[in-house]
Order: C-alpha cells, then structure tokens, then sequence
C-alpha cells in the first residue's frame, strides 16, 4: 500500500528539478513515473495533500493541482473522506467502427456478462432537434430510451436514443437489446453515420459512470438508416475514457 513519501517516490524528501515547465506538471510526471514503474499500483492509496507537499518540497496548492489533472484524466480517483487512490486498471474495450452492432451483441461476442439499469423510456413530444433528425410531423411524438450498461461490475457507457413512435410505440417493451426488438418488427437499421468527439463528462453523467467530473469520455452521435433511407434511430452514447479503445480499419483509395 503506497501510504508514505517513500513508497510513492523511492526518497524523502524530493527536489524536483527545475527548468521542466510548471512544478505541477512535473510532479504530475513524477506521479505517473512512479506508476509505471510499479512504486504505486491500481487501489494504492497517495499520502495525504499536506503530507505530500512536505515530502515534495511544494505548496499544497501545486500539489492539488497535480492530483487533480491526474483525478481528471481518471489516473486518481478520489474517494470524499478517505483520500486519494490509484485508479483501479479495467480491461480495456476494443470495438470497431465498422460494424453496426448493439452494445449487448459487442460485450457478448467477448463473452462478457452485461446488464443494463434503464434511466428512461417513455414517450415525449419531440424537440426541435428530434423533429428534424427523424423526419417527423407535427403531431408525431417520439420514443427515448436511457440506459446505464455495465460490464461486469463496471459501468461502461450511457446511451441515449430516441426513435419515432411510429417505430417504437412501445418502450417497455424492450429487452435486453433494442437492436433485437427492433429486428421483430422488420425496423433493425441497416447502416450508419457516427460522429465522434472528446468530452469532459459533468457531475451527473460522471456519477453514473463511476469516475470524478471533468473525467475523458468520448461521445458518439449516431444517425442510423432503414433499407429506404428512413432515419430509425438517433443516439448520443457517452462511453468511459478509459475503458474503450475505437478502432477503425483504412485503406488506400485508388486513384482514377
């Protein structure tokens, strides 16, 4: 358990180097140095901010600082009332963005045991932003389903979609996979457009997905199609930092 100076860096107390940018970022290096040397490990416990400080040679603010770049880019995690711990090391997803597949048939494929706590799913009139993506009426309403999904003990992702009524009258009515239930009634999407971007997850998505606020997450928007050209489905997903790895295959284009 790394619960002194010495566990953490090896000798007390440090100097740190001048001349290598902002103490903070090189004590945050100092940090991640030590874990991949394996001084501190996933659960270890930090000295305290006070005791650190003293032991680094540093104000208590430039040690905060530290830490909290390290909380934000889920290498710490801090636990109200006991202190700050290495993160614990998650088995890495590796999903392609090639395939159209649900959530449950990807953790599925990997033999991986998932369930999901439902947020939401009821029927709503539409937002602007529902009206146009999906095409719909004035008078037509809209299906959002919210799910939590866990792999294992770990939340992974939120996902939030939203559908036609037309299409999805029923909300409770969903299984395990939306995919599959819209697969009965012929209205399972045969293609996609998927947007990607960085984001720093708020307190309440990040207390769902079980990591500090302000935490890298990625956001994938997706737009997906019917055989006709039918919009069936628009999701915001939000999936962990540091558990999913997207991997998309390219290749040379060929000049004509």
């Amino acid at each position: 358990m790394a619960d002194t100076g010495e566990t953490l860096f090896g000798i007390e107390p440090i100097a740190l180097p001048q001349g290598g940018g902002p103490l903070y970022l090189q004590l945050k290096r100092r940090i991640e140095d030590a874990l991949q040397r394996g001084a501190i490990g996933p659960g270890d416990a930090l000295p305290s901010e006070r005791d650190l400080a003293a032991r680094v040679e540093m104000s208590r603010v430039t040690v905060r600082k530290a830490v909290q770049h390290l909380v934000r880019e889920g290498v710490l995690v801090q636990r109200h009332g006991s202190g700050t711990y290495v993160a614990p090391q998650l088995n890495r997803v590796e999903q392609s963005l090639s395939q159209l597949t649900s959530f449950s048939e990807d953790m599925a494929r990997r033999g991986m045991a998932v369930h999901s706590v439902w947020l939401d799913r009821g029927l709503y009139a539409p937002s602007p932003e529902e009206t146009v993506t999906l095409g719909l009426g004035a008078a037509d309403s809209v299906a959002r389903v919210s799910r939590l999904r866990i792999a294992g003990d770990t939340p992974l992702a939120i996902e939030r979609a939203v559908l036609s009524s037309a299409i999805l009258p029923d909300p409770e009515a969903i299984g395990t996979s939306l995919y599959e239930h819209l697969d009965k009634g012929g209205n399972r999407p045969i293609r996609a457009i998927q947007r990607i971007r960085a984001l720093s997850l708020g307190a309440d998505d990040a207390a769902l997905l079980d990591v500090a606020p302000g935490v890298a997450s990625l956001q994938i928007e997706r737009t997906s199609y019917l055989a006709s050209g039918r919009v069936v489905e628009f999701t915001r997903s939000i999936y962990r930092g540091d558990a999913y790895d997207f991997v998309a295959e390219l290749r040379l284009g060929v000049s004509r």
